[in-house]
């Protein structure tokens, strides 16, 4: 019927209901009636005379009943022919039809599943390098990371130092001042020694008389052998009390030089403040 153009094209393959296309059954029936009314020699029903064979809607040819059939009823329905005048085969133009739009359909099918398989490639793709460049941003976070440490731990480094060269360099100089205030308190102290250096020529004289009372003659040409024996040891244990009572003046002598000098510091030292 859609290839007589009595039912749009489509309406079968779209699926609508039974009632459409018998709808459409019947006006191709009455129509055909008409046309065979109109080859007769009568008018359609629309009655305007004109004759449906005519239309080149209509492809269905009628035969006229013979005369002896009554009624305008008993009509005899042909399939139409094609143009090389072969009868055409509904079913097989319906099922071709078919054919070609489940080819169609299995096509866009294929592409669909072609185009959501490519989508999801390029989702997969993406999401692996938006990974890689999460890993990259994370690698590039830790690098600056320790790099910073890294400058923070030189600049405490520096700071440490000049800290330690600055103390030291205060030291040094604290050490200088206090050397040469020791240097200023002893020249002083020699020059009241040159002062004093009579009264020192006095006390060698004294020492001087000291000793000579202290020294004694020795008479040992009438002594004999045991007797000369017993003063020599007599003379070395003179000689080794000497020394004795010699070492430990030079140590008094050394210790209060050391006292004196931190005394004198620790006045200088109060005097500057």
């Amino acid at each position: 019927l859609r290839v007589m153009g009595l039912v749009p094209q489509g309406e079968i393959h779209k699926g609508h209901s039974k009632q459409r296309y018998s709808l459409s059954s019947k006006c191709a029936h009455s129509t055909a009636v008409g046309a065979c009314e109109a080859q007769r020699g009568g008018l359609g029903r629309s009655g305007h005379g004109w004759k449906a064979s005519s239309h080149p809607r209509y492809l269905l040819q009628a035969h006229s009943p013979p005369a002896h059939l009554p009624g305008p009823s008993c009509q005899t329905w042909c399939l139409p022919k094609s143009p090389d005048g072969e009868r055409l085969d509904f079913d097989d133009i319906h099922r071709k039809r078919m054919e070609k739009d489940l080819n169609e359909l299995q096509a866009l099918i294929e592409a669909h599943f072609e185009s959501r398989k490519k989508e999801e490639e390029e989702l997969i793709s993406l999401k692996d390098r938006i990974e890689q460049r999460r890993a990259e941003r994370a690698e590039q976070q830790r690098i600056r990371s320790e790099r910073e440490k890294e400058r923070q731990a030189r600049m405490e480094e520096r700071a440490r130092k000049e800290e330690e060269e600055a103390r030291k360099k205060a030291e040094e100089e604290a050490r200088k001042k206090k050397a040469f205030s020791n240097m200023l308190h002893f020249g002083g102290y020699m020059q009241k020694s040159e002062k004093k250096g009579g009264k020192k020529q006095t006390e060698r004289e004294k020492k001087k008389k000291i000793l000579s009372e202290r020294r004694k003659p020795l008479n040992i040409d009438h002594l004999s052998e045991d007797k000369l024996r017993d003063k020599a040891k007599e003379l070395w244990q003179t000689i080794r009390d000497l020394e004795a009572e010699k070492f430990d003046l030079q140590e008094k002598f050394k210790r209060q030089k050391y006292e004196i000098n931190v005394l004198r510091n620790r006045v200088s030292d109060h005097q500057k403040v």
